[in-house]
């Protein structure tokens, strides 16, 4: 992606979250200036990767293949063991209307996906067979605000503002927000969070390409720090 993408995706996302009147911590709005004056006492953010993440899949196209995310509580690992006793993680997402999140799943992780506000979200479940390169035909059963639902694979869930599915380990999931609806606010709350060991991208090796430097940056992303 183009820096001057990620900068122009974060400032629409500070926008949005101010019109949807959630607030995020005071770092999420700090500048390079501001981590430069910035000490030890933000050791925990930098060290958690707390923060903002935006990406493309690799992709190319943003809008229609993309996500942008921004960490605002998890705890950290080491060799698989929590190091902290903090052993759960916060994100928000802001999902365009089209954009898809591709296929994916986690060794590790449980996790709630939850429709904050705005349009509707789609998503799509299977199970992962043991090549972790296609879907098994089974049934899903999952939960959905604690109400249990099994759908066909290759169904559709829709979560309306406030509703929320829970993804187990190995459930595969894709997710988008409809056409002509409104820009979707998500969250997901979830067991540790490490996604650079944790997300198996269904029949496609993901590899983050590397930023063009299009103009100067004026957020740090949770990786640069």
């Amino acid at each position: 992606m183009k820096r001057s993408e990620i900068n122009r995706a974060i400032i629409e996302a500070i926008e949005l979250f101010d019109q949807y009147k959630f607030h995020l911590p005071p770092w999420a709005h700090w500048r390079i200036s501001d981590w430069q004056n910035v000490g030890s006492e933000a050791d925990e953010i930098r060290k958690h990767k707390l923060g903002w993440f935006v990406t493309d899949f690799g992709s190319g196209r943003f809008k229609e293949v993309g996500l942008l995310i921004c960490v605002v509580r998890n705890g950290c690992l080491h060799n698989q063991t929590p190091v902290t006793t903090k052993t759960y993680a916060e994100k928000f997402m802001v999902i365009q209307p089209g954009q898809k999140t591709p296929y994916h799943f986690h060794w590790c992780k449980t996790e709630d996906l939850i429709n904050r506000s705005g349009g509707r979200l789609a998503v799509e479940l299977a199970w992962a067979n043991d090549d972790e390169r296609s879907f098994s035909d089974r049934d899903v059963t999952v939960q959905v605000d604690g109400l249990t639902k099994t759908i066909n694979v290759g169904d559709k869930l829709v979560l309306q503002p406030g509703e929320s599915v829970t993804f187990p380990p190995r459930l595969c999931h894709q997710f988008y927000g409809f056409q002509n609806d409104n820009t979707v606010l998500a969250g997901e709350i979830s067991s540790l969070n490490d996604d650079s060991t944790d997300n198996c991208f269904l029949g496609q090796d993901f590899l983050r390409s590397p930023v063009v430097e299009d103009e100067p940056r004026k957020y740090l992303l949770c990786d640069e720090y």
